[in-house]
């Protein structure tokens, strides 16, 4: 089996607005949930930084990540969030190797 596509994004919300974001990431989770290729899709709140939020995705490739940006109700999501963070977000590509949980 060809080796799946991860990513990690780190975001910062504006002061305070951390919960608005973090309800903005669960319901891109549900909306991802039924795409094709989706594995994966967890929102983290950050223990030590109370305006960081951290998303981890797992994809059956790039492709599929890629495809699941040009839905028009992801690109609704993205535009909801922009105006609360601070910055750019932040984060790295992976290849899914295996290990528990990966379905490798």
């Amino acid at each position: 089996m060809p080796l799946m596509y991860a990513l990690t994004g780190k975001l910062t919300a504006q002061t305070g607005k951390r919960d608005v974001l973090v309800d903005i990431l669960l319901r891109a989770s549900t909306l991802v949930a039924s795409m094709q290729g989706c594995r994966a899709y967890i929102v983290l709140e950050d223990i030590n930084n109370a305006d960081d939020v951290w998303v981890y995705e797992m994809w059956n490739d790039k492709e599929a990540h890629d495809a699941s940006l040009r839905s028009k109700h992801v690109r609704a999501l993205i535009a909801e969030a922009l105006p609360i963070l601070v910055g750019a977000p932040s984060g790295s590509e992976f290849r899914v190797a295996g290990g528990h949980g990966s379905a490798q």
